[in-house]
């Protein structure tokens, strides 16, 4: 398996000041992804840069780095970042140590975002890391009217976003047997969100080609009214 520090763009320096929101991305280990160990890298740097100028041309008064950001779950500096995006988890397979570290993290008042995974094998995957890491917390259905479909935009459909190749031509929206989109989460015991699931969709690459004039608008539009009520939840929150 590679390192982590071969993948890891720009991670925050020491000395530099402290924003108040990074789009940090969590560096997992995984099974083999297309011939290699990163699947948590897929979209990455690009999807995260263009979502942080979305972002901050949407938040004018919010004060976000500029950069791509991500950590491995271990980094002791994980937790001074709230808001954590995972991509292609249905790969995942997290250490011990990386899976304590991460429980804790969330314990602790961390939110979590899953993005762009299809299918039932994938969930599968997920479903058992999760029941791993936060046993006693059930995956549920997040009901449209809850508050993070309406703290800034108000959501009031869950769009299957397709990959950036069938949403170009005109393909299927779906992969794999993934027909249906899913928004799910996992709640504490006060009813806090932790984790929200976006399965069988992919709201990266709506982000990464955004500015791709074959990309469809109404894909890039309804990820980034996702992205950003994420945001806005997890710092209101």
């Amino acid at each position: 398996m590679r390192t982590f520090e071969r993948y890891l763009y720009r991670p925050v320096h020491p000395d530099e000041v402290l924003r108040e929101f990074y789009f940090t991305r969590l560096a997992y280990s995984g099974h083999m992804y297309r011939g290699f160990a990163g699947s948590w890298s897929i979209d990455y740097p690009k999807a995260d840069r263009q979502f942080m100028v979305g972002l901050k041309r949407l938040l004018d008064q919010l004060d976000a780095y500029d950069y791509d950001h991500a950590l491995p779950a271990t980094d002791p500096e994980l937790f001074r970042f709230p808001f954590l995006y995972s991509v292609e988890v249905g790969y995942m397979a997290l250490s011990p140590p990386e899976r304590e570290a991460l429980r804790r993290y969330l314990l602790a008042g961390g939110f979590w975002v899953i993005d762009d995974f299809w299918g039932s094998w994938e969930w599968a995957n997920l479903e058992r890391e999760l029941s791993l890491l936060l046993p006693e917390y059930p995956i549920v259905e997040i009901p449209l009217d809850h508050p993070i479909f309406h703290c800034f935009y108000d959501v009031e459909e869950i769009i299957q976003v397709p990959n950036v190749g069938q949403g170009r031509y005109g393909g299927p929206t779906w992969e794999q047997d993934g027909f249906t989109p899913h928004v799910r989460g996992i709640f504490d015991e006060d009813g806090r969100l932790m984790v929200v699931i976006n399965w069988n969709t992919d709201l990266g690459d709506a982000w990464e080609w955004a500015e791709d004039e074959w990309y469809p608008v109404r894909f890039s539009h309804y990820a980034y009214q996702m992205g950003v009520n994420f945001v806005v939840y997890a710092m209101s929150h």
